[in-house]
């Protein structure tokens, strides 16, 4: 729809109002649905999953830090990946100013790949980021919580992302790396996408973002909660400025980049 252009500052405010009536009720029903997230029943996490970290191995438990509640980013870089995805790390543009906050409020914070450490922190030191990253590829911590899979339960239809079963990948899936995309001008946005990862198509989309919460009650670990796909456009700050300004997120195609390309590709 058009906005209407040349109004009165009369018609503005009385357009403003009621626009207003309606955010405040998205507000309550946000607020509510928040509630529902809290309720949400507990699983037990009676599986031993291990995690490198800065500070040497650690269980899922040791990521709370002393803490009761623990949340865990699942973000997008896999062993072959030569940078994190630029839908994650845009994501992740907001976490080193969040996490000292959460950790200060009973909450640890953790982002966990399954790409090796050392390639996580040297992206990191690239970024110019300050959250914790933890390796999580000698585990199937990813599979289980169901943000990677196989390259066989790709072909065979066994990818079941968001609660959903997908149908099995095309055949052949578009697989053109980084520099065959350069110089083919392939502009797909998934090829776009995961060209800046390095990698071809099915090896990007085998690992997929998410966020999972866990909760430490009597000295074991709970699992409370899972979103993922569009279920993150809420920790997306980006999104969320563009959402209010005039043109909206007026998107075409991938025009996101890792904050340190733009102008540069």
């Amino acid at each position: 729809m058009t906005a209407q252009l040349n109004a009165t500052r009369e018609q503005w405010l009385a357009a403003r109002l009621d626009l207003l009536e309606q955010e405040k009720e998205l507000t309550r029903q946000s607020d509510a649905l928040a509630l529902k997230r809290q309720q949400l029943p507990r699983v037990r996490i009676d599986k031993e999953y291990r995690f490198d970290t800065e500070s040497g191995d650690a269980s899922l438990k040791d990521l709370f830090g002393g803490r009761s509640q623990l949340l865990v980013y699942h973000f997008m870089f896999g062993p072959d990946y030569s940078a994190g995805c630029p839908s994650c790390s845009s994501i992740a543009d907001g976490f080193s100013g969040s996490f000292v906050h959460l950790e200060n409020h009973d909450v640890a914070f953790w982002a966990v790949s399954r790409a090796p450490l050392a390639k996580l922190l040297a992206f990191r030191q690239r970024m110019d980021w300050r959250f914790p990253w933890a390796s999580s590829g000698g585990s199937d911590f990813n599979s289980d919580f169901g943000v990677w899979f196989s390259d066989e339960q790709q072909r065979l239809g066994g990818v079941e992302y968001n609660y959903r079963r997908e149908p099995p990948a095309p055949d052949p899936m578009p697989s053109r790396n980084i520099e065959e995309w350069q110089q083919g001008g392939n502009d797909e946005p998934i090829t776009q996408i995961a060209a800046m990862t390095g990698t071809d198509v099915p090896t990007y989309v085998r690992d997929r973002p998410g966020v999972s919460a866990f909760e430490l009650i009597d000295g074991a670990v709970y699992h409370s909660y899972s979103s993922f796909a569009r279920g993150l456009d809420g920790l997306w700050g980006v999104y969320q400025w563009l959402d209010r300004a005039p043109k909206g997120r007026n998107e075409t195609g991938i025009w996101w980049r890792h904050h340190d390309r733009y102008g540069k590709e």
